[in-house]
């Protein structure tokens, strides 16, 4: 097969299944704007688009995400294109993540290729349901979904071309209008387990020497960026109560700086430095020492924190679920999660984790506290959350399979059929 990936930031979600197809002799390719010249990796052929066209001024505010979007994909269509006239390419097969824009147009380009979607998210468009989180209302109130409905423009304009796809979640997934559902197939990215696996011996060194491991009681919170969207407020409001509850714990705080979700804060700061300076005259500096901002972290320093974690605790909107969550299931963390629905699809109280109300801290300080107080408990639960993330998640025994079926799937599509 002749197989071609379109990801802004390749390869994404596609890091496992676009090597296994180049390692199985299918020619694959990736259109990228990672990618700064052609080059190879892991047997994947890179090709760079570069974008190129600024965006319009003084354009009209709910058309500003769409024209983003626009701009990529004619940057995308421009390099594609070049790979069809000089280089002769046409792939029998395209997967791509829509969320940017790249393949919009790529149809137009290649009409007998069977395009398949990493469908991440539709946004939702009730326009009497109110925010999640009271404490951040919408930015124009009763047309915010108007706005949310011109977001949609770019999920519109895939399902053109779109012939089948695919969802890490059945959350995600049942985000898409009902004509999507015979099209989408849950299968998610796939988790490494023999890699990301409980580890006794594990240790973690902190900025100042101090050597970390399962002996010592740590807490961990992970973001990509630390921001409402993930919970860091009700974390840092709750972290007073937590510290003074449990005297000896440590806790470390993986995140960055920017916004990977949600609203930007104020001009000029940080979420990350708002609630630090929201709570910090209630922390005594003894107290405050224990807590550990790292940034971010290579993966195998993530890893090895969560293998010496008591205590993971994980939060989020109702929205796309995080990697971290089941990269801690499988390394066996016990977790403490918000009660939110794509979390519930994955944690069972009491069984895989601990549950608790997204805004109630001091309910996530008891439930944290409960588990730190039951090793048994903790122990269970660990064994329990590895063997569900086995069984559901593994990436060599469940999730690739399924994506090689699903490439299969799509490849077997009859060429340039006719689309809705």
């Amino acid at each position: 097969m002749k197989i071609l990936f379109i990801h802004q930031n390749f390869p994404g979600q596609f890091k496992h299944l676009a090597p296994e197809l180049a390692a199985r002799g299918h020619d694959v390719r990736s259109l990228t704007l990672r990618a700064k010249a052609r080059g190879n990796w892991n047997g994947v052929e890179l090709y760079p688009y570069q974008i190129k066209r600024k965006p319009a001024q003084g354009l009209h505010p709910w058309l500003v995400d769409f024209e983003t979007k626009v701009l990529r994909a004619e940057a995308c269509y421009a390099a594609a294109r070049h790979m069809r006239n000089d280089e002769g390419y046409t792939p029998d097969v395209i997967v791509a993540h829509p969320g940017w824009g790249e393949p919009m147009f790529l149809r137009d380009l290649w009409p007998t290729a069977r395009i398949g979607l990493y469908c991440e998210l539709y946004y939702a468009l009730d326009e009497t349901a109110a925010p999640f989180d009271p404490e951040f209302p919408k930015q124009n109130g009763e047309t915010d979904s108007i706005r949310l409905r011109m977001k949609n423009l770019n999920n519109m304009m895939h399902r053109q071309s779109m012939d089948l796809g695919i969802s890490p979640t059945q959350f995600q997934a049942g985000t898409f209008p009902e004509e999507y559902e015979d099209l989408i197939s849950v299968i998610h990215d796939g988790i490494d387990t023999n890699v990301v696996r409980p580890n006794p011996q594990a240790s973690f060194t902190l900025e100042d020497g101090t050597v970390l491991t399962q002996d010592d009681e740590v807490i961990t919170f992970v973001n990509r960026n630390l921001e409402p969207y993930r919970g860091y407020h009700v974390f840092m409001r709750a972290l007073p109560d937590l510290l003074k509850a449990r005297p000896n714990a440590r806790v470390l705080i993986v995140g960055g700086d920017e916004v990977s979700y949600g609203a930007p804060p104020p001009k000029g700061q940080t979420w990350k430095q708002i609630y630090i300076d929201e709570v910090r005259g209630k922390i005594p500096t003894p107290n405050w020492e224990r807590v550990h901002f790292l940034g971010k972290v290579p993966y195998d320093k993530f890893l090895s924190m969560l293998q010496i974690s008591r205590a993971h605790v994980y939060l989020t909107y109702p929205f796309v679920l995080s990697w971290s969550l089941m990269e801690a299931m499988s390394i066996g963390a016990p977790i403490i999660a918000s009660d939110t629905a794509p979390v519930k699809e994955v944690i069972t109280h009491g069984e895989t984790g601990r549950l608790f109300p997204f805004f109630e801290g001091d309910q996530m300080v008891k439930e944290i506290c409960t588990v730190l107080d039951d090793p048994a408990m903790r122990a269970e639960m660990a064994k329990a959350s590895r063997a569900y993330a086995i069984a559901h998640y593994d990436l060599q025994s469940c999730c690739l399979p399924k994506q090689l079926e699903w490439i299969h799937q799509l490849y077997d599509m009859p060429a340039g059929a006719v689309r809705s």
